[in-house]
């Protein structure tokens, strides 16, 4: 065992005591060691009640002799740091919580490790600790929110943003928009839609690295409590068959991943985190294959934002494992997972047990709800690395539309001129400098875009970005354009009412000017530098451009 290197032989007698010290005794000294990573805070709605998950999960461990060691990494909440300054440190938080988790693992030497994590990054920064560690690795989800209710509609908190623009449209009241903030988020877990953290839950049980069930299982819910346990007892099993997480996880696994996510219309940081999570696999994963399986692949399922379902729907349509049996002709059945069976042999003994709801919700290979997948891949003379766009959720009339651009340096500026009135229908908002340098961090621009919706645009406005969205986004909205402007990327070249085609069908973002025209303003071009300190600076200097995943180098 790995742990033998702090608990075993006379040299090892200090260790042992300051061990001691934490209550080890000695018949647990001849045990493994699991770590229990947790991600538990009194910030953020999905973390709230990871402390209960996780005595749950090391009563598991306990079960099936093992001994628990437990520890926290670091959570932001994406909505909370919408729309400020803070959003800029959501994204690079992501390899600050993988970094943390190597630190603990390999200074203490433990043999396995049970992850307990919800919400954005906080999934994404745990699967590629996953992958960069390989040891026995099982990944307990918190699990979604349950939506609140006004007006007899599930609400949720794209709900809120949206009532922002509503409200200032004179849509919606003081008092209508009060009612939204008080009951559309139900309280703990991540948020009730189809957004990022629900997405990424999904996404880790498509890689065979949680228990069946686990993504959909709700925060209140006791399912997430029995599967948390059982997950304890099973990282024992996967300890002693010496199957760690690279031994799961493979290319094929990646690729079903991206299939479970075309089906359910996941969130475009999926393009962003899979890659990332890959790389930390040492495998590549490139915005082409999302592309790829994105047009053989159709969406299947409704859910918020691209439809009018919610998780606690999709959960009680059978979740992830019912999707894949909808993909069984197309899944690679073969790969391992962590139950100790492949995914054919999972997705062949999973019981659906409420086939009329199932039916009802996720539709078939032969009528699906689009043809294409949720996500796709566009590029162009604009966006040369590729954009990525939610797909799932643009109106028909958007998937192709021509406009004037309307460019803005920042977040802030479109925000005040969204709210302003000053977006008139067919403009194509450009928000720049917001990439993985240029931000720097990259930030999710929820608020402009739910802003855009909630004023009635999302069907004659597009906007364009280096930066990236949340999940909860809907609309013509196309971010990870990549290069980014501070990189020296077309999108910083464009001036205020070019015309600018977007051809989501043809998978192509154009900048209507001419190449010479291009070409000199390639020559004259600075750009913009924005100021930052401390971690964003260090961040600055070494991550990558958003088609690579926005990771480290």
């Amino acid at each position: 065992m790995r742990s033998d290197s702090i608990k075993k032989g006379t040299e090892r007698a200090p260790n042992r005591s300051l061990l001691r010290a934490t209550g080890v005794t000695d018949s647990e000294m001849e045990k493994p060691f699991i770590a229990v990573v947790n991600s538990w805070t009194e910030v953020v709605p999905g973390h709230i009640h990871l402390d209960k998950v996780s005595e749950a999960v090391k009563a598991g461990i306990r079960n099936a002799g093992g001994v628990p060691f437990e520890f926290n990494t670091i959570g932001i909440c994406d909505g909370i740091a919408m729309g400020h300054e803070g959003m800029k440190y959501s994204l690079p938080s992501r390899e600050v919580i993988e970094d943390s988790i190597e630190l603990m693992l390999e200074g203490h030497r433990l043999d396995g490790m049970v992850m307990i994590t919800s919400c954005d990054k906080i999934t994404p920064g745990h699967l590629m600790a996953a992958g960069r560690l390989d040891i026995p690795t099982i990944v307990v989800t918190g699990g979604p929110m349950l939506p609140g209710f006004s007006g007899d509609e599930p609400r949720d908190l794209v709900s809120v943003f949206e009532g922002i623009g509503e409200h200032r449209t004179g849509k919606a009241t003081d008092e209508q928009l009060k009612v939204l903030e008080n009951v559309s988020c139900a309280g703990a877990g991540s948020c009730a839609g189809m957004f990022t953290a629900n997405t990424m839950a999904c996404m880790t049980e498509a890689l065979g690295l949680s228990l069946p069930g686990c993504a959909t299982a709700h925060a209140v819910d006791a399912k997430k409590i029995h599967i948390a346990k059982e997950s304890g007892e099973r990282i024992m099993a996967l300890v002693d068959e010496g199957l760690s997480a690279r031994k799961v996880v493979s290319q094929k696994s990646f690729e079903n991943a991206i299939m479970v996510d075309m089906a359910v219309g996941g969130s475009t940081n999926t393009a962003l985190h899979l890659p990332a999570i890959a790389h930390a696999f040492d495998m590549e994963l490139p915005l082409d294959t999302f592309d790829r399986l994105g047009r053989s692949i159709p969406h299947l399922i409704g859910l918020r934002p691209g439809g009018k379902y919610h998780m606690i729907d999709f959960e009680r349509a059978g979740g992830v494992h019912a999707i894949m049996q909808r993909l069984r002709s197309k899944i690679n059945r073969g790969e391992k997972t962590v139950t100790g069976k492949t995914v054919g042999e999972n997705i062949d003994e999973y019981v659906i047990i409420n086939p009329a709801i199932n039916k009802k919700i996720i539709q078939t290979l032969e009528k699906p709800l689009h043809q294409e997948g949720g996500l796709a891949i566009l590029k162009g003379n604009l966006a040369p690395e590729g954009g990525v766009v939610k797909q799932a959720a643009v109106e028909p009339a958007m998937m192709q539309h021509k406009g004037p651009a309307r460019v803005f340096e920042s977040e802030e500026e479109a925000m005040h001129a969204i709210l302003d009135n000053d977006i008139k229908p067919g403009d194509v908002v450009v928000i720049r400098y917001e990439g993985p340098k240029g931000g720097p961090g990259m930030r999710e621009m929820l608020s402009p875009t739910s802003a855009i919706a909630g004023m009635g645009l999302a069907d004659s406005v597009a906007l364009i970005t280096d930066g990236r969205f949340s999940g909860g986004t809907r609309g013509p909205c196309i971010g990870h354009i990549s290069p980014e402007a501070m990189e020296g990327g077309p999108i910083g070249l464009i001036e205020e009412g070019d015309m600018i085609e977007i051809d989501i069908p043809a998978r192509k973002l154009e900048l209507l000017i001419d190449e010479e025209e291009m070409q000199k303003r390639k020559e004259n071009f600075k750009p913009l530098v924005k100021e930052v300190k401390g971690y964003l600076a260090r961040y600055r200097k070494s991550v990558s451009s958003a088609n690579k995943g926005a990771i480290r180098e």
